[in-house]
């Protein structure tokens, strides 16, 4: 079985052990992390997407952070001599999978949503903004006779 999941804009392929360098998280080494996923695959090649994988999620050990090579970014302008010379080290965390399955990611959801609903039912109409002042007309001088 395989599942695909998003972080930082990009979509991984995963199977369970599988070691994965995603975007850099701000998770301590060791703990577990959970992404939710976009599609899953079983060994018998069913496809599973949209509302069908509303509740499953991958969950991942935390093996390490670090940086990627660097990589040189060179702008130059021809014959105006402009150049511009740039290196770049993306950080990334290595993951390790260790689970592909239901998760309490609607629960999470559902708890952090729950709360607003209150407040937003408790809560007073909103202040309405101070209508403009109209603009005062110059009192008209009577006309001499």
């Amino acid at each position: 079985m395989y599942a695909i999941f998003d972080n930082g804009n990009k979509q991984y392929k995963v199977s369970v052990g599988d070691t994965v360098k995603v975007e850099k998280l701000a998770a301590k080494e060791g703990e577990t992390v959970t992404f939710p996923v976009v599609m899953t695959a079983d060994e018998g090649g069913k496809i599973a997407c949209g509302s069908e994988v509303e509740k499953v999620v991958v969950t991942a050990e935390v093996i390490g952070h670090g940086k990627d090579k660097k990589i040189i970014v060179f702008k130059y302008k021809a014959k105006k001599n402009e150049r511009k010379k740039q290196g770049h080290r993306q950080p990334y965390t290595t993951v390790k999978v260790t689970a592909i399955g239901a998760g309490e990611v609607k629960k999470a959801a559902a708890k952090k949503a729950a709360p607003a609903a209150e407040k937003a039912a408790t809560a007073e109409k909103p202040a309405t903004a101070p209508k403009k002042r109209a603009t005062k007309k110059v009192a008209e001088t009577p006309a001499a006779e």
